[in-house]
């Protein structure tokens, strides 16, 4: 393959370099995910893409490419439809919280899976706090199976779901700069069938183009303003909640903006120990959970169809976790 014919549309610059087709997009992710684009043209490509931001196409083809080559989930029995959660940036400031929303799912019987990364680069990811949790990750796609039919949760490594966009991940140590599989690995869909896709856009300009992205598809998404690129809403201030499902949108929550009344009763460090003993007294019911965190877990119980409708899903989160007395504004 030639790979300067896509060079010489994408690496124009942001005047002059065109999109690509949807197809060539697919065949160009293809070779970059099978290690098969020479180091001088993959960094090329990827600056290219960069500086000329992704279309709509372009990011269908990519997706496509990397349909082909995930170690697929079997989806679990019976009606309720899994969630996965996408953990790739962890704390900087804020704690991490994804591990809390994957375990309050479990404790609701509907099905999580969490992927991400191992490695932290300095910050605190959920395997961290996982590990403290006793949680371990999975080492394949076959282990990951076994732990979520077994305990309705399992927490795998990118690695062990799709090698080759971690490979494309870790090329930002050496090139200093992400590439589009950071924004790509947001909407991975692990599974042989239609989960419910918790989606974290990092920057406010992208979650347009997520957006497009899960209706284009016929993705079951749940669509947010991530908490530093986690999936869980920002326990201080809600961000706008959209439940994409059979190409439409519908807003559940919107994004709230007016001042806090009171500060929410949060982990008093962002370190992995921290965060963990904070998780399971709110799980112990010892302290309130904050109250975008409740709305969130509405909506998926919403999304997921463990409930009716969203009324329903609201209710039930207000009763099972009425022992907590949910705090926040």
């Amino acid at each position: 393959m030639s790979y300067g014919q896509y060079i010489k549309e994408i690496g124009r610059g942001p005047q002059g370099a065109r999109d690509l087709p949807l197809e060539d997009a697919r065949q160009l992710y293809a070779a970059m995910l099978d290690g098969g684009v020479p180091d001088l043209e993959m960094g090329a490509i990827i600056l290219g893409l960069r500086v000329k931001g992704e279309s709509l196409d372009e990011m269908l083809g990519f997706l496509e490419a990397i349909d082909e080559r995930v170690h697929r989930l079997d989806m679990p029995h019976g009606r309720v439809r899994p969630v996965v959660l996408p953990t790739y940036n962890g704390a900087r400031k804020e704690a991490n919280l994804t591990p809390l929303l994957a375990l309050l799912l479990q404790r609701f019987g509907i099905p999580v899976v969490v992927h991400g990364l191992l490695e932290g680069f300095g910050r605190v990811t959920s395997g961290l706090i996982f590990r403290e949790l006793g949680i371990m990750p999975a080492t394949s796609s076959t282990q990951a199976q076994a732990q979520l039919d077994e305990k309705g949760l399992a927490f795998v490594p990118l690695t062990a779901l799709c090698p080759g966009v971690h490979q494309l991940l870790s090329l930002r140590s050496r090139m200093g700069v992400r590439n589009s599989a950071h924004s790509l690995v947001k909407m991975l869909n692990p599974f042989a069938g239609q989960p419910v896709l918790v989606s974290p856009a990092t920057h406010p300009d992208f979650l347009d183009l997520m957006r497009d992205i899960l209706v284009a598809r016929g993705e079951n998404g749940l669509l947010l303003r991530g908490t530093e690129g986690e999936p869980f809403a920002n326990p201080k201030r809600r961000p706008r909640l959209e439940y994409i499902h059979d190409g439409v949108v519908d807003v559940l929550f919107e994004a709230e903006h007016e001042s806090l009344r009171a500060l929410p009763n949060l982990p008093e460090a962002s370190d992995a120990a921290s965060t963990a003993r904070w998780i399971k007294r709110v799980l112990d019911k010892q302290l309130p959970l904050p109250k975008p965190l409740a709305n969130q877990l509405a909506c998926c119980l919403y999304a997921s169809g463990y409930a009716e409708d969203f009324n329903q899903a609201k209710a039930i989160v207000a009763v099972e976790l009425t022992g907590m007395a949910t705090g926040g504004n």
